[in-house]
C-alpha cells in the first residue's frame, strides 16, 4: 500500500526579509476573505492602493530583526516539525509542509503527495484553536487543491481526487496540554527564573467575527484554563490577552500590548508571557511579543531585563509526540 500523506500546514512567510518579498505575501494573505472579508469591490483599492504601498516597508524592517542565518525562523522551525513527525511516524507516512499564503503551497504540497501515488492525506493545521480565520482557511486550501478547482464551479483541472480528512481543533486535548505543561517548566527551570505573573496570549480576531459564530476566543479561554490547571497557577497569577490588532474595527480583547504597559502600575517585577495558540516561532512571538512586548513592559515602568517571552513548542519532543498519535488516530481505518 502507498504511504499516508501527512500535511502540515501554516499561514506562510515572506521568502526575504524585504519589501519586495514581503508585498507578495501580504498581498495574498490579506486578499483571502477567511481573513479580510469585506467587500473586493471595498477592500482591493484599499489594499492595492494604500497598504500595500506602506505596509511591506514597514513588515520588511521587523523581519529583518527577527531573520536568521538560515532563513525565515517560521520556515526553519516547521520544516523541523515536518522532519521530526517523519521520524516518529515512519515509512507508513509521508510527512509534508504546506503554507497558505506562501511556498511550499498547498497546491505544490498535494501535487508532491499524488505524484508519490498518495491516495490518502490528513490535514493537520497547526492553530491549536479553530478559527475561521485559519483552521477553515486551510480547509479550503485543501478541498481547491485536491478537486483541481480554484473554486467552486470553476474549470476542473485533474479527474482523480484524494481521499481527504481534516485533524480538529485540539485545543483540549490532554497530552497538547502536558505538552505545554512540560516545556515551560523546562524553560523556567532551565533559566532559573522566578515569574511573579504570566501573559498567555493568542492572535487576536475581529469581535464581528466572534458575534457571528467564530467559536475562537471560548476555545483560548478553556486552552489558558486547563494550562493554568497543569502549571497549578491561581487565577490571580494570569491573565489571557490576546494580540496582533490590525484595522480600526473591534477587536477581541483585552489586547496584549495594553496589558504589558500596564502590568507594572499592577506591582508585577517578573511577567512570563507564552502563546500557547502560535506553536511555531514567527514575527508574531520573536518580535511583536520578544522585543516589542518587552519595550511596552519598560514603557510602563517595568525593568525590560525582568521581562521573558517564551518560545513556542517548535520542534519539542512532547509536542511531536503528541502530533504523531494526532495522526494515527486519524488515520485509524486507512492502517491495520
Amino acid at each position: 500500500m502507498s504511504p499516508i500523506g501527512v500535511i502540515l500546514s501554516q499561514i506562510g512567510t515572506p521568502l526575504e526579509p524585504t519589501a519586495q518579498a514581503v508585498r507578495p505575501y501580504l498581498r495574498k494573505f490579506l486578499s483571502d476573505r477567511r481573513i479580510i472579508d469585506y467587500s473586493p469591490w471595498f477592500w482591493q483599492p484599499l489594499l492595492r492602493g494604500i497598504i500595500l504601498r506602506t505596509r511591506p516597508r514597514k513588515s520588511a524592517k521587523l523581519y529583518s530583526e527577527i531573520w536568521q542565518a538560515d532563513g525565515s525562523p517560521l520556515l526553519i522551525h516547521s520544516l523541523a516539525q515536518q522532519s521530526g513527525l517523519q521520524a516518529l511516524l515512519g515509512t507508513d507516512y509521508q510527512v509534508e509542509l504546506a503554507l497558505a499564503y506562501s511556498e511550499p503551497s498547498m497546491k505544490q504540497t498535494m501535487a508532491k503527495l499524488e505524484a508519490a501515488g498518495v491516495t490518502r492525506i490528513i490535514i493537520v493545521p497547526l492553530f491549536p484553536q479553530y478559527s475561521s480565520t485559519t483552521s477553515a482557511s486551510v480547509y479550503d486550501q485543501a478541498c481547491f487543491a485536491a478537486l483541481g478547482r480554484r473554486s467552486v464551479g470553476g474549470p476542473v483541472s485533474k479527474r482523480f481526487v484524494p481521499a481527504l480528512r481534516f485533524v480538529d481543533a485540539y485545543y483540549k486535548e490532554p497530552d497538547y496540554i502536558s505538552a505545554m505543561h512540560k516545556h515551560l517548566h523546562r524553560y523556567i527551570e532551565d533559566h532559573k527564573l522566578d515569574p511573579d505573573f504570566y501573559v498567555l496570549t493568542f492572535h487576536g480576531i475581529p469581535k464581528r467575527y466572534v458575534d457571528s459564530g467564530d467559536p475562537y476566543p471560548l476555545q483560548c479561554m478553556e486552552t489558558a484554563r486547563l494550562l493554568a490547571e497543569a502549571m497549578g497557577w491561581s487565577s490571580d497569577r494570569y491573565q489571557v490577552t490576546f494580540q496582533s490588532r490590525f484595522g480600526p474595527e473591534e477587536w477581541v480583547g483585552p489586547a496584549t500590548d495594553e496589558v504589558l504597559g500596564q502590568l507594572a502600575e499592577r506591582g508585577i517585577k517578573r511577567p512570563l508571557i507564552f502563546s500557547p495558540g502560535l506553536v511555531t516561532d514567527c514575527l508574531e512571538t520573536l518580535h511583536e511579543l520578544a522585543i516589542e512586548g518587552r519595550e511596552q513592559f519598560a514603557a510602563g515602568g517595568g525593568e525590560e531585563q525582568q521581562f521573558t517571552a517564551a518560545p513556542c513548542l517548535n520542534d519539542q519532543a512532547d509536542w511531536l509526540e503528541f502530533l504523531a498519535g494526532l495522526v494515527e488516530k486519524n488515520a485509524l481505518g486507512w492502517r491495520d
